[in-house]
């Protein structure tokens, strides 16, 4: 009888062993691709903040401009049953309503960042009233590149399948690293970002400067909001971003204020939120809750690090947050 009980014990541990190593590698492809997943939208809302905040300006109002790109880019893609036309309609409201941010940071004496909170919470309640409708709507969804082709696990195959935005992400990530040192508007957005005096000197608008900076901003965020309604999570619900433009600002200061430092910052953030996702997914549910936390966890210690009296604002632009 005592071998009887022995031998599935032994079983139950062999089969654990080798079921421990498949999930092992189907974390990493899981992990990975949830990476991308769910850092695309950081990716756009944190180059988003990037160029503004070049420019001398903070824009706490992407988290408004997130929430309500994301319901316009659902609402246009149920109208013509068209995913691109969502992200272009996510797109252009995103930078219609940072154009009323930026207009009014332009006047003198209004601080960027009561303006940004009371923009953000116009844009969530907005978001909110109008989108009430749209919930009961089925997604449409943007395609996907599967990068799982080369495996025969249909598991690991679905974990690969990345967002199309993601490449488009790391194009304009590209672009702005380029554009910054080699172009003449990416030399007038650092230098208003650094010296509005010298930029005046010079004979350039400031408030110019920074309205085109701030208004190209909230539509490179409003694609992160498209991402958001027509892939990953999909669907219009008011629990959509979850903070996730509030994330941003802590994640540009991460990243020191370069493109490329926000592209490995958002995977960096992706992956922390794939972690639940991931580990739910392989059939491990204890402390479901606890990593998905790991994002916002991880924003406090990045402000924490960074905000140190050491470290602070370290490679900022010079002008950032100061009154007109």
């Amino acid at each position: 009888m005592d071998s009887n009980l022995e031998f599935p014990v032994h079983a139950w541990y062999f089969g654990s062993e080798v079921m421990d190593a498949q999930t092992m590698q189907f974390l990493f492809w899981a992990v990975l691709g949830g990476a991308i997943r769910v850092g695309t939208p950081f990716l756009f809302v944190s180059l988003g903040e990037c160029i503004t905040e070049k420019s001398g300006r903070i824009n706490l109002g992407l988290e408004g401009v997130l929430v309500l790109s994301a319901m316009t880019a659902f609402w246009v893609a149920n109208f013509f049953n068209s995913p691109w036309m969502g992200v272009l309609g996510g797109a252009c409201v995103g930078g219609l309503f940072a154009t009323i941010h930026g207009a009014i940071c332009s006047t003198r004496k209004v601080n960027d960042i009561a303006m940004g909170i009371a923009c953000m919470m116009l844009g969530i309640g907005a978001a909110f009233y109008i989108g009430k409708p749209l919930i009961q709507l089925n997604a449409i969804s943007l395609p996907t590149l599967n990068l799982g082709g080369w495996s025969d696990s249909d598991q690991i195959k679905s974990a690969l399948d990345i967002n199309v935005l993601f490449p488009i992400g790391i194009l304009i990530t590209l672009l702005m690293s380029w554009g910054f040192k080699n172009t003449k508007w990416g030399m007038l957005i650092r230098m208003v970002g650094d010296s509005s005096d010298a930029a005046k000197a010079q004979g350039v608008s400031v408030n110019q400067v920074r309205l085109i900076s701030t208004i190209v901003g909230g539509a490179i965020a409003g694609i992160g909001g498209a991402s958001l309604s027509l892939y990953y999570p999909g669907g219009w619900n008011e629990g959509l971003s979850s903070g996730q433009g509030l994330i941003a600002v802590a994640l540009v200061i991460f990243a020191k204020w370069k493109p490329t430092n926000c592209l490995f910052a958002a995977m960096v953030f992706g992956g922390a939120g794939s972690l639940g996702p991931a580990l739910q997914s392989a059939g491990i549910n204890g402390y479901y809750y606890l990593f998905n936390a790991v994002p916002y966890f991880l924003t406090l210690v990045i402000l924490i690090i960074t905000c140190a009296p050491q470290r602070a604002l370290r490679g900022a632009p010079s002008e950032l947050g100061k009154s007109q």
